[in-house]
């Protein structure tokens, strides 16, 4: 693909044929059958690439061995399951068989991925006509050789697709989806380098997807970060195991989907980093059951009617005595007034573990329009490669940033991030540029003053107001300028109401 533009219209165009599947199919039913399909030609590439390198060698017969691809992380797939093997069906009706057979050969070859590719290519639902039409277009897009794993091919296909989903399906999209831009930002903040990453709630696994970029542009190796999560959905589960093994990340997900909250996976581990966009104000939440659950014992027990405190304690509990989480909430948890979620809250800042809250604009989400903030915990602000922030957190409000997309989404450009970024890292002291308060956009707070609101966390409580730009205009000639305008205003208000009166008067009407 040489370039954006051209990028683009080959997504497009796989959209649009793809979209003309959907036909009854549940939209997450629809959405698995089209990313399994663009797996299924990425894993199948690799394979191939591969195996043209072992048949020019000096041991071709190996070329049929599963351990040479093992060996490279690279997937093996059978005779039965390779691209060319769909692609000579692909007018036929046998399509959708031959499909569902490669798709459970590949699971049987490969145990990551058991029980996770979507297998119901033969149903009568999918018009084999515009199946057959998919297969051909993605015949013609190269994904998993190594050119096109340089350029991200595939990372930005199957990135377009979940966000054309999730755009899609509404509210029920961003359950699996959190926008690229928040995600750059919460690990920009945090810059996960190495040691273990979890996300209580993945989704399709952006997080982690987001965490391996960072890593590549800083130099850094992918190895040394431990994938952990967990989510709740059966199919966006499966969604997230794809979105990871297409990109040769390991990760541990659980054996299965389950409630992070009634059935963590992940029970007695400590992790470095945590990124995490929880479910937003979720009301039955299993609060009833987990009364004496031993994560409610510092700060106190969550009301059962909001899981928002119940994540952030978790969050919290599954922190390494050193460790940092970047996590979105919905606005009312940084004021909430109910009397259980106020009482965490004020013990968690009085334990000092609240680094710094960002406050963004409406519209980032595809789910919600409301608005939202990113929490961002430190369990050590007296780090010896950090400022010593002991008693401090950082306010920043980001609502002015931000570029609307379309009609209804906003999102971050990289100079947004960037600012946002630098201003956390100043305040932490990690990086060469000093921390200045900007009046409007963010402001240091101690504990005292955070007190003194209540305990309030919003940031347009303590960043005030922008300062306005002097246009070097005297004040006194300002304000006479000023007065007359109104004058000016007045007047020509005054005559339009007696234009009007003449008028109805003139109609008949009495005034």
């Amino acid at each position: 693909m040489a370039s954006k533009s051209k990028e683009l219209n080959i997504e497009d165009k796989l959209w649009q044929a793809a979209d003309e599947l959907r036909g009854s199919m549940d939209a997450s039913e629809y959405r698995n059958v089209v990313l399994g399909l663009i797996f299924l030609k990425y894993v199948s590439d690799a394979f191939e690439e591969k195996r043209k390198v072992i048949l020019k060698s000096d041991y071709p017969d190996d070329a049929e061995d599963p351990d040479m691809y093992l060996a490279d992380n690279i997937f093996w797939v059978p005779k039965n399951a390779r691209w060319e093997k769909i692609q000579s069906v692909a007018k036929t009706p046998q399509l959708g068989q031959v499909i569902d057979q490669a798709m459970e050969a590949i699971e049987k070859e490969n145990s990551s991925i058991k029980g996770v590719l979507s297998k119901n290519y033969e149903s009568p639902d999918l018009d084999k006509t515009r199946l057959g039409a998919v297969v051909d277009l993605i015949s013609d897009i190269n994904v998993g050789t190594k050119e096109s794993k340089e350029k991200d091919v595939l990372g930005r296909v199957y990135e377009y697709f979940l966000q054309q989903f999730a755009s899609n399906e509404g509210k029920h999209g961003g359950e699996f989806y959190t926008p690229r831009s928040i995600v750059k930002t919460l690990v920009e903040m945090i810059e996960p380098h190495k040691g273990r990453i979890y996300d209580p709630c993945c989704g399709s696994g952006g997080m982690f997807v987001q965490s391996e970029e960072f890593v590549k542009e800083h130099q850094g190796v992918i190895s040394d970060l431990s994938v952990y999560g967990q989510e709740s959905n059966p199919t966006t589960w499966k969604l997230a195991k794809m979105n990871l093994a297409i990109r040769g990340i390991d990760s541990d997900f659980g054996p299965h989907q389950a409630d992070t909250f009634t059935n963590d996976l992940h029970k007695g581990m400590r992790f470095n980093y945590i990124l995490a966009n929880p479910p937003f104000n979720i009301k039955k939440w299993g609060g009833d059951k987990l009364k004496d659950d031993s994560r409610w014992q510092k700060y106190g027990i969550p009301p059962e009617g909001n899981a928002n405190y119940a994540w952030i304690e978790h969050i919290i509990g599954k922190l390494t005595p050193d460790g940092k989480a970047g996590f979105v909430l919905a606005n009312g948890a940084l004021s909430t007034s109910n009397k259980d979620e106020m009482a965490i809250r004020k013990a968690i800042i009085e334990d000092d573990k609240i680094d710094a809250i960002v406050a963004l604009p409406e519209k980032m989400f595809y789910s919600v329009g409301i608005p939202v903030s990113l929490w961002f915990v430190d369990m050590n602000k007296a780090s010896s490669d950090e400022r010593k922030r002991n008693g401090e957190t950082l306010f920043i409000d980001a609502r002015d940033l931000g570029q609307m997309v379309d009609r209804t989404h906003r999102e971050f450009s990289d100079e947004d991030i960037k600012k946002i970024a630098d201003t956390y890292h100043s305040y932490r002291g990690t990086n060469d540029s000093e921390y200045k308060d900007v009046a409007g956009f963010c402001k240091i707070a101690s504990t005292k003053d955070i007190e003194k609101n209540d305990y309030v966390l919003t940031p347009g409580r303590y960043v005030g107001l922008a300062k306005q730009e002097d246009d070097g205009e005297p004040y006194e000639v300002k304000m006479e300028r000023l007065t007359k305008e109104l004058k000016e205003q007045f007047n020509e208000s005054n005559k339009l109401q007696k234009e009007i009166k003449d008028v109805l008067k003139g109609m008949g009407y009495e005034i």
